[in-house]
């Protein structure tokens, strides 16, 4: 299943950076997994839309708290479907 996620995040002040480092390391796995299929930045924003492809609502549920950095972001969650009008890029 593919989910367009949408992830805003206000850190506090004087968060730890071993916090931030966390953070990389996870997305990049979950990149290298096949798992993060996009991230994108928003620009001029601390924000992301990112696309995820997973088995399930529970798997993005638990990729989503797994986050070092969840506590401080609010996130929107899209669902997506295939359109028909899309050229297929395999």
């Amino acid at each position: 299943m593919l989910f367009a996620v949408r992830m805003d995040v206000d850190l506090p002040p004087g968060l730890d950076p071993e916090v931030l480092a966390r953070e990389k390391a996870y997305s990049q796995e979950l990149q290298r997994a096949g798992t993060w299929l996009h991230l994108w930045r928003v620009v001029g924003k601390y924000s992301n839309l990112s696309v995820f492809d997973v088995a399930d609502n529970d798997e993005l549920h638990r990729i989503l708290w797994g986050l070092p950095l969840f506590p401080h972001m609010r996130i929107d969650v899209t669902p997506l479907a295939d359109h028909p009008s899309a050229i297929p890029l395999s």
